[in-house]
């Protein structure tokens, strides 16, 4: 128990003293910045990168693209609205699916072998 004891008084005559370590400071300051990179590098511009890649494969969506939706439903499209896409899951049934839903375009041909 007795180093809490010294640990105490120490920080007690540098309060009282009132100086304040700069190097302490700038070790602070180089932390959030490391801590700000880090954040930027491992979860931002990744997540940026993966929106910007949707939107391009939602603007990309087409009348005769087979698709599949986030609920794992696929099939191919048959209308293109602004917000909507008709998708026709089996024969002569159709689905209106948001466009945003779409998580992929498949390769043509694709569902005749599934």
């Amino acid at each position: 128990m007795s180093f809490f004891i010294s640990t105490a008084q120490a920080a007690a005559e540098g309060a009282a003293a009132g100086q304040i370590d700069p190097a302490a400071e700038m070790m602070q300051f180089g932390l959030l910045a490391v801590f700000a990179v880090v954040f930027y590098l491992v979860l931002w511009r990744p997540q940026s990168k993966r929106n910007k890649e949707h939107k391009a494969l939602i603007a990309s969506i087409s009348k005769g693209d087979e698709v599949i939706s986030s609920g794992g439903i696929a099939g191919k499209v048959v209308r293109v609205d602004d917000d909507f896409a008709v998708v026709e899951i089996a024969d002569k049934i159709e689905v209106k699916i948001q466009k945003p839903a779409i998580t992929a375009i498949l390769p043509k041909g694709t569902l005749k072998a599934i």
